[in-house]
């Protein structure tokens, strides 16, 4: 295969948001380096992170001008020195920067195959959404069966992912959405969906526990819905995963943890996990595949967009109108 020597990609341009980021066509193809592979982009994943750097919070993001995207799937087409694993031809899936165009390089090492008779799209989220969400569940949030999980924004990638698998793993789900994507999570298992809006959220989701609380949240929003989530866990043995912030930071002192919420709260950031604790990542991807392998975890299709439409879709994103997962094609 012939590689070119540029590519179309979407660049931002500042740290105002995704309305500031173009597509251009000059950009430089990649070479890889050592223990790196290059692969071409069938589809790259859109995430919330994606808007996270886009505005600059994401912790140690990149600086603009830089090519956005991190999560992509795609052809292997050529390698760096030193590398074993994937070779020209393979289909893998990884995370690296630069993932919102025709080409991308990934680590080696960390390059996921992607199953057999699976798309390019259905493959997306394998090593973001699906691992963040099992993550949560199960070696950081120790779920048991017969719990009680409260999952937030539970219409999106790995919100959905979580219903499932906390329906597989026995416990009871209470869900949080928007009114129009209720009947999309109660088709996922959901025992309970509630309104995300609602200013009793809490109060709701106690009356569903006889009082109690839920025994595990998992908490992705932020902001006030973070007040809410902390009101709503069961005192003393109640764990909160924290994993995302799309609704702002929020705030709790150490006064409140003694008098007001006496709770578990647990940061939970996938990367970090699989660079901090590799035999735990490892042993999360293996059971992963169990999952996958066991039917519990099928491949969805994402909604996708072209590459062209990536800021617009970033900001539906933004504003809480899409469900599920999505993606741009190159």
């Amino acid at each position: 295969m012939r590689i070119p020597s540029t590519m179309r990609a979407l660049q931002q341009t500042s740290l105002m948001g995704p309305q500031d980021m173009c597509l251009i066509t000059d950009a430089p193809v990649p070479v890889p380096g050592p223990g790196e592979i290059l692969i071409r982009v069938e589809a790259a994943g859109v995430n919330f992170a994606d808007i996270s750097r886009a505005y600059g919070t994401f912790l140690g993001g990149p600086q603009p001008p830089y090519l956005a995207g991190f999560e992509a799937a795609g052809e292997v087409v050529a390698v760096g020195e030193a590398v074993t694993g994937p070779q020209p031809g393979a289909r893998v899936i990884g995370v690296g920067d630069g993932a919102f165009a025709e080409y991308m390089i990934l680590p080696a090492a960390a390059a996921v195959p992607v199953p057999v008779d699976w798309s390019a799209e259905q493959a997306l989220g394998l090593v973001v959404n699906w691992p963040t969400a099992l993550a949560a569940l199960r070696p950081v949030g120790r779920i048991a069966t017969g719990e009680t999980v409260l999952i937030h924004a539970a219409a999106g990638a790995t919100g959905q992912a979580a219903v499932i698998m906390a329906k597989h793993y026995g416990a009871t789900v209470i869900a949080t959405a928007s009114p129009g994507k209720h009947e999309t999570v109660r088709a996922l298992g959901a025992d309970h969906v509630l309104d995300s809006r609602i200013e009793d959220l809490a109060a709701e989701v106690l009356k569903l526990t006889g009082g109690l609380g839920a025994d595990l949240v998992l908490e992705s929003a932020g902001g006030a819905t973070f007040d809410a989530s902390l009101a709503a866990t069961k005192r003393i043995t109640g764990r909160i995963v924290v994993y995302g912030v799309a609704g702002g930071e929020a705030a709790i002192t150490n006064w409140e943890l003694v008098y007001k919420h006496q709770v578990h709260i647990i940061g939970l950031n996938i990367g970090v996990l699989s660079q901090a604790a590799p035999q735990i990542f490892g042993e999360l991807m293996g059971e992963l595949s169990a999952l996958i392998s066991a039917g519990v975890l099928t491949p969805v299709r994402p909604t996708v967009y072209d590459l062209f439409d990536g800021p617009k879709v970033l900001a539906e994103l933004e504003s809480r109108a899409t469900t599920g997962k999505l993606a741009l094609l190159p």
